[in-house]
């Protein structure tokens, strides 16, 4: 008898009243505002103006989930396809199903269009956002706990993960690894969040070093997975795009450290030029104090002057009447 393991909910549907909250939304939802909160002050740390960071995600959010969306639907397209299946359900997102790969390269397709009509740099704009979007995704795999999916082999470890009985699984107990990348997720954000402190990362690369991060923990986790995939050469598929995606990013890396040593100066230009116009607006009323503050002293060095002056007649008249006087009373003598 097993004492101690985690249960898993009995629906991934929680009632309102008469609205359906899904369980696998709102940690996808939740996640996303984590991610903007936390990114937001990031880039102001950075010298970006609020805002900037939500104004952007607009662009990346959607593209993202379209995009997490499609990898997940095109690599495991015998789930919606094959026959006896319902290609609707490609299109069932809150059912579960979401491919971090597609989503992080959709979502930065759309965090370009963003950063342009905003007029800020994209690597920049990446460094802001990385250690949120791997928060995101720690909050985003308790999704799988409330649809009881993505669980790893049977266990019979005392944090094992009960599985419930359903037409596509067997009930039992298994390895949570949706536990387990969660976990990793906010190791991954709290290693970038201190590298970037202590090294400055810039131009990408505090974007680069979670990407990396975040692979070297993802390919072992998907190795103790159990839910049907595609092997190449007896790995999972998501297996070699982890080992490829840490190649690449490692490489980057190393390549832009050398071609673009330290960190942008400039994150946002706007924020730059209210900077500057503050500076110039600041140097004007200085300059006005300065020159009423010399027209004060001109005056008074006037007044003094003046004084001076009737001081020098009123003793020269003293002077004339007192040998006047002098001379009247030698006359008398």
């Amino acid at each position: 008898m097993d004492l101690a393991y985690i249960p898993s909910p009995s629906t991934g549907v929680l009632h309102l009243g008469p609205i359906p909250l899904r369980g696998y939304a709102f940690c996808i939802i939740l996640g996303v505002f984590v991610a903007v909160w936390l990114g937001n002050k990031r880039w102001i740390a950075r010298g970006g103006t609020a805002g900037t960071v939500a104004d952007i995600a607009v662009w990346a959010v959607p593209f993202g989930l379209v995009g997490g969306r499609l990898y997940h639907v095109i690599t495991d397209y015998q789930l919606y396809f094959s026959e006896g299946e319902n290609w609707v359900d490609a299109f069932k997102i809150w059912e579960g199903g979401l491919g971090i790969w597609g989503a992080i390269a959709f979502g930065a397709v759309g965090a370009w269009i963003g950063c342009r009509r905003r007029g800020v740099p994209l690597p920049a704009y990446a460094d802001a956002i990385a250690p949120g979007i791997a928060l995101a995704q720690a909050i985003g795999r308790w999704g799988n706990w409330f649809n009881q999916e993505l669980y790893g082999k049977p266990t019979d470890l005392p944090w094992a993960l009960e599985i419930t009985e359903s037409a596509n699984r067997e009930a039992g107990l298994y390895h949570p690894t949706f536990l387990y990348e969660s976990l990793w997720c906010i190791g991954v954000a709290l290693l970038v969040i201190w590298a970037d402190r202590r090294f400055r990362l810039g131009h990408g690369r505090a974007f680069a070093l979670y990407v990396a991060a975040y692979c070297a923990g993802r390919g072992w986790i998907e190795y103790m997975r159990v839910d049907e995939a595609h092997h190449i050469l007896g790995l999972r598929l998501n297996v070699w795009t982890a080992i490829v995606v840490f190649v690449l990013a490692v490489v980057y890396m190393v390549v832009s450290a050398r071609l673009r040593p330290g960190r942008e100066e400039v994150v946002e230009p706007r924020s730059r030029k209210k900077a500057d116009a503050a500076d110039a607006e600041d140097s004007a009323d200085s300059d006005s104090d300065s020159d009423g503050a010399g027209d004060t002293a001109k005056a008074a060095d006037s007044a003094d002057a003046g004084a001076d002056d009737r001081a020098v007649r009123d003793g020269d008249a003293d002077a004339g009447e007192d040998a006047e006087n002098g001379a009247g009373s030698a006359a008398k003598g």
